[in-house]
Parts: C-alpha cells; sequence; structure tokens
C-alpha cells in the first residue's frame, strides 16, 4: 500500500494542473506577478485566480496552461507547478493557520486622474501608481476634469480609481512661495483655471470641489479609491468645505477673499477619513493642514518613518488582509507632501492598515463609504526618499526595484477589485 501511494504522489506530481506563484522571498519579481495575475484575469483568457493570504506572502494559485507559462517566463515571474494533491495540501495548512484564499473573478477596469497629456503642461513629478501599473503591464485609463464632470464614473465603467500628488482644495498644491515664478507652475495654474472656466465655475477651487463631490458619489455608489500624497489630505479638505462652497484660499490664490470663519463652517460629517482637522490657509506654507505629519525626518537611514504593517485575520477580515499582503512587515520610509496621517484626527470608523511605531502617525488606513471603499497611502514614491520637485524628469526604475514592498501594497489595491467577497464569518 505504501509503494502504491507513493507511486500515485510521483503521478500527480507529473500531472500539474496550477502554478503557484509565491510571494514570499524566493519571488524573482514581485511587481510584475501582479501583472501577470491581472492577464490571466483578462479576456480573452479569464481565467480564474486565487489569492491565498498570508500563506508564502500572498501567493497566486494560477491555472496551469502553456500560455500562462510563457507569459511568467516573459516577464520574469518565478512560479512553481504543483498538483491538485500538493494544493489539497496547502489548503490543510491554511486551514489550521491564519490563511485564507480567495477567489480572483474579473480583471478591474481601471482609471488614473490625472492631467491630460494633450496639453503643455507636465508635471515635474511622477506617479507611483502609473509606474507601478505600466511596470507591471496593467492597463488603465486617464481620465480628468472633463470626464469626470460628464459622469464617467458614474456609468460603471470603472472599478477603481486612483489619485495621486492632487490638490482638491484649488490651491495649486501650495507651490506659490517656492514655485509661483516657474514656468511650470504658470503652465498648471493657466490649465487649471481654463478648465474651470469651461466647466462653468469662477473659480478653482468651486470646480476642484464639485470633481471632490463627484468622486465621493463614485465611493458611495459603490466604487474604489485609492489615494497617495496630497490626494487623501486635499480630498476631505475639499468635502470639508461643501465641495468648495466655504472659501478656504487666500485672494494671492484665486482672486476672492478668505471667508472669515471658514473653521468654523467646515463640515466634517463630508468626509472620508478625516475629522476636527484644522485648516493651514497661508499660501507660503507648504503644508494643507494637521492632518500631516509636519516634521518628517529627513535621514533616510534613520528609520524614524518607517512603518509597520498590521497582521489581520484572514479568515474573518479578508479585506484588510489583502491589502497588507507582503513579504515582509516593516516597510521602508518615504516622504511626500503629505506623508503620514494624524491619529487624532482619523475616524474610530476607518482601518488602520499600518502606521509608524511610536509615533502619533498612521502611514496606510482603509475605510467603507456608501456601498464603496477607500484606501489612502501616505507618502509620493515608495522608492524615492524625498522625491523633491522635478526629480520626477527622472522616473523611478522599478527594475532596480522589483521587490519593492512599498510598491506592493499599490498592487494589492488594484487586484483588491477583483475578489469575490466573502461573508463574514461569525
Amino acid at each position: 500500500m505504501i509503494l502504491i501511494f507513493m507511486l500515485m504522489s510521483v503521478a500527480n506530481r507529473g500531472l500539474s494542473q496550477w502554478l503557484l506563484v509565491p510571494m514570499d522571498q524566493v519571488q524573482t519579481n514581485h511587481l510584475k506577478a501582479y501583472g501577470l495575475t491581472y492577464w490571466t484575469l483578462e479576456a480573452p483568457r479569464e481565467y480564474n485566480a486565487k489569492w491565498l493570504l498570508n500563506y508564502r506572502g500572498g501567493a497566486f494559485l494560477l491555472i496551469d496552461s502553456p500560455d500562462v507559462q510563457a507569459k511568467a517566463q516573459q516577464m520574469g515571474v518565478g512560479f512553481e507547478s504543483i498538483s491538485n494533491l500538493e494544493y489539497g495540501g496547502i489548503q490543510v495548512e491554511m486551514e489550521g493557520n491564519n490563511m485564507d484564499e480567495i477567489l480572483l473573478e474579473k480583471a478591474p477596469k481601471i482609471a488614473v486622474y490625472a492631467p491630460p497629456d494633450n496639453t503643455p503642461y507636465r508635471d515635474p513629478w511622477d506617479d507611483a501608481v502609473k509606474l507601478a501599473l505600466n511596470y507591471a503591464q496593467i492597463p488603465y485609463d486617464t481620465i480628468w476634469d472633463e470626464q469626470v464632470e460628464a459622469g464617467v464614473l458614474q456609468l460603471g465603467k470603472y472599478d477603481w480609481l486612483h489619485l495621486h500628488h492632487e490638490d482638491f482644495t484649488g490651491q495649486h498644491g501650495k507651490f506659490y512661495r517656492a514655485f509661483k515664478g516657474a514656468v511650470w507652475y504658470q503652465q498648471r495654474v493657466r490649465l487649471f483655471e481654463e478648465a474651470a472656466a469651461k466647466a462653468g465655475f469662477n473659480r478653482v477651487p468651486s470646480h476642484k470641489g464639485f470633481i471632490s463631490q463627484r468622486i465621493q458619489d463614485y465611493v458611495v455608489g459603490g466604487g474604489f479609491i485609492f489615494a497617495m500624497c496630497s490626494a487623501p489630505e486635499t480630498l476631505d479638505i475639499a468635502c470639508a468645505t461643501g465641495a468648495g462652497r466655504v472659501d478656504i484660499v487666500e485672494p494671492e490664490l484665486d482672486g476672492t477673499p478668505l471667508e472669515p470663519n471658514y473653521q468654523e463652517r467646515l463640515d466634517f460629517e463630508r468626509t472620508f477619513a478625516f475629522e476636527n482637522f484644522m485648516l493651514y490657509t497661508n499660501p507660503n506654507r507648504y503644508e494643507f493642514s494637521n492632518i500631516d505629519n509636519p516634521q518628517p525626518d529627513h535621514n533616510p537611514l534613520s528609520g524614524v518613518e518607517d512603518f509597520v504593517l498590521f497582521e489581520f485575520a484572514a479568515k474573518h477580515d479578508p479585506i484588510p488582509t489583502m491589502l497588507t499582503q507582503n513579504h515582509v512587515s516593516r516597510v521602508r520610509g518615504y516622504l511626500g507632501q503629505t506623508t503620514s496621517f494624524n491619529k487624532a484626527i482619523i475616524r474610530d470608523t476607518v482601518t488602520i492598515l499600518g502606521d509608524i511605531e511610536g509615533s502619533r502617525y498612521a502611514k496606510y488606513i482603509h475605510g467603507k463609504l456608501g456601498k464603496g471603499t477607500f484606501t489612502f497611502l501616505g507618502g509620493h514614491d515608495p522608492e524615492d526618499y524625498r522625491h523633491t520637485v522635478g526629480e520626477g524628469r527622472i522616473p523611478t526604475n522599478l527594475d532596480l526595484h522589483k521587490h519593492s514592498p512599498g510598491y506592493r501594497l499599490i498592487l494589492n489595491n488594484i487586484l483588491f477589485p477583483a475578489a469575490k467577497k466573502k461573508p463574514q464569518k461569525t
């Protein structure tokens, strides 16, 4: 009987049914593994895939077929061929530990909110999510104000929307003091003023407030958003102003006087994640509010900006578990216009996914709004510690950072809408 069992095991190993894409330290390209998984979900293939939460760094289980193997080899993604018998052994291991499997059913349709390419203006910084998407070979559409105004987000075309270094308050990124004479800044102001006028608004803050409301409507209706850097902070500030109806912008920037009682008129019931925050309206001050960490460390070797990912119960809290899948628990810190989030003003209903140990600041948070969800990540570029204005002209080379834990967090969010959500276990 033992001999028969051994022969059956050998036979099963020779008949591979699955490709296991490990996401622990042995993976040859963590970032492109997400692109491979996305590719298997796309039409015309539309293969199902499985996300093995907390197993080998959040491994993926793909259908074994010649086209998937060829694509993995082309992308430089490591994989292991396994049989049904071996998969059964993995399921037994997951059942007895803080692990679970999630079915990935479809390739999410992705939109990135950014100015169009057919304008003279170019951002003097790059976008970490666009870098991640391009490197992982995941397709996306770029949309901007005109498409949002037309209601493209409400049409159900996109499952996931990304916001990066945006200023939804209409203060032109608080770059007035340092860059008001720079050509790129003047082009940016002109572009935004023309867009506002075309949409029927006499102020950029009113226009951006309207855009923030349409984005919030998208989430309430069931959409997913992921926002980095200044976008989370300025989105909530814009929402608190009643979509720009409370004037919080000094006349140097929008030509109209600041409302004297603006702070008292903020409506924190309208925001996504933050409440009871104080605004900094001085146009010569770089910060928007006390949501952000005001004095981040500027020594990348100090480690004081490093943040720790929390471990969640995979079988009971699959969503935060998906969003924190990684091959490390401690992620190297990096700065941004909004580097991290003041815990004192984060709503109790928001889940902190990762924080800076021993500090008052969270780096990575998630919450629900209506039928949809939002995920906010502080900082600008996980592999560029300071990322000063102008560095984006030379984008981060992700071939040098194919195992980046910070970029993995971005890509976790991209696959999150593909997951079949399980009923919560009691």
